[in-house]
């Protein structure tokens, strides 16, 4: 166990070292002693880069219990380092909960009657809503960074249902144009290379879905030499698809032909049964959808299988094999380290940054845009990090870019 929570202790110290923007923000925030005894239930895949966003809340005067936000995506050895580390936090989760398990923890972090939630594909709030409703008085708002977690909030506010604000952490330009688009493209791709060591070079991989997510994966693939085609149901990002170099084809064209496919689309049922049907012998099935329902996996529980590796699970689907990665579930945490450090110290300072706006403001009960000088200040923090620099205008060209009047 010694060993288990050295490890962890590692892994958190090494993400602490590549954080230098939440580390900023957040010695900021415990300067001005907004989050001091703030009650906040985290519901994020617990490995090092969210340890040291709870730590930091901890440290800036928060109480904070941290569980997961998804059965497998938990580091042990991360969940180990952290119990103990800080006495403003507490901290429940494995890898591999049960169903039970899961919503147990959920449950638990909620006991502790939260001011503040911060939610990763919603399942914070919608327990609230539905099972938890006497949690509602107490809490000021969340806070949620997903595109699953905002399509579910945003359907709430349009029927009325959203009983507090939620900040928008997931369409702020520092997240989605990093996150979901570098982020996912490199876990996914260090997911899938972890769990299978196969060559991607020369391979036929489809993208199911091309928002900021399935531009990131498309993108990692096409650089490694694969050759990638991509469904989409919005035909303005099947032109953007084309457009890239990506060839724009339905997913049922693709699936004979596919050595691998991958979702990230938000929505379910996207490799369904008539896709698995048609699916090409030897091809790999991988989410990178935050839920697992984008994969028809009861179907293919349905054919007799074998574990072939660590994460990928084979099916005989009428004489073809078919491999699935880690369940169905999300591939770059289930079989990957997670989005790279860099990028979550710029998501993580939103999530906290977030959490202070809920603290200091009253919010009407719908989710909440941040303000473009709170994505400003983070990228300046950034960009300083990295040793890089920005040009000033001068006033004269301030002055000349607000006229009407001034010619060329």
């Amino acid at each position: 166990m010694e060993d288990i929570k050295e490890k962890g202790m590692a892994r958190l110290g090494w993400a602490e070292e590549h954080m230098p923007v939440l580390k900023e923000l957040a010695k900021e925030i415990r300067e001005r002693g907004s989050l001091k005894d703030r009650r906040i239930a985290m519901a994020l895949h617990t490995e090092a880069k969210t340890g040291v966003l709870a730590l930091s809340l901890a440290r800036a005067g928060a109480l904070v219990r941290l569980v997961s936000c998804n059965p497998l995506s938990t580091d042990d050895t991360v969940a180990a380092a952290l119990k103990g580390t800080h006495p403003n936090l507490a901290v429940r989760a494995k890898k591999g909960e049960s169903r039970d398990e899961y919503y147990s923890n959920l449950n638990w972090a909620l006991d502790m009657k939260p001011h503040i939630l911060i939610d990763d594909g919603g399942d914070l709030v919608k327990l609230v809503h539905t099972e938890r409703q006497d949690m509602l008085p107490g809490i000021l708002g969340g806070c949620e960074e997903t595109t699953t977690g905002i399509i579910r909030l945003k359907a709430m506010e349009r029927e009325g249902k959203l009983r507090f604000p939620v900040m928008n952490v997931n369409d702020c330009a520092m997240k989605h144009l990093f996150d979901n688009r570098y982020g996912t493209g490199q876990s996914t791709l260090d997911g899938i290379l972890t769990a299978t060591n196969i060559t991607l070079a020369g391979k036929r991989i489809h993208v199911a879905g091309y928002g900021w997510c399935g531009r990131g994966i498309a993108m990692r693939m096409k650089c490694l030499g694969a050759v990638v085609s991509v469904s989409e149901v919005d035909p303005v990002k099947a032109v953007e698809a084309a457009h890239d170099g990506m060839i724009p084809v339905s997913i049922l064209e693709a699936a004979p032909v596919s050595d691998i496919t991958i979702t990230a689309t938000g929505c379910k049922g996207v490799v369904s049964r008539a896709v698995i049907d048609e699916l090409k012998d030897g091809c790999i099935l991988a989410n990178s959808g935050h839920f697992d329902n984008e994969i028809d996996v009861s179907y293919l529980e349905e054919f007799e299988k074998k574990r072939m590796r660590e994460h990928v699970v084979q099916y005989d689907v009428n004489g073809k094999r078919v491999n699935l990665i880690s369940e169905g579930r999300l591939v770059n945490l289930a079989a990957g380290q997670g989005h790279p450090v860099e990028i979550m110290d710029m998501s993580f300072a939103l999530q906290a940054a977030g959490a202070e706006m809920i603290a200091l403001n009253r919010f009407e009960n719908r989710v909440i845009p941040f303000p473009r000088e709170i994505d400003e200040r983070i990228a300046r923090i950034k960009l300083r990090a990295m040793g890089f620099s920005l040009d000033e205008l001068t006033e004269e060209q301030k002055e000349y870019l607000s006229s009407w009047e001034e010619g060329t």
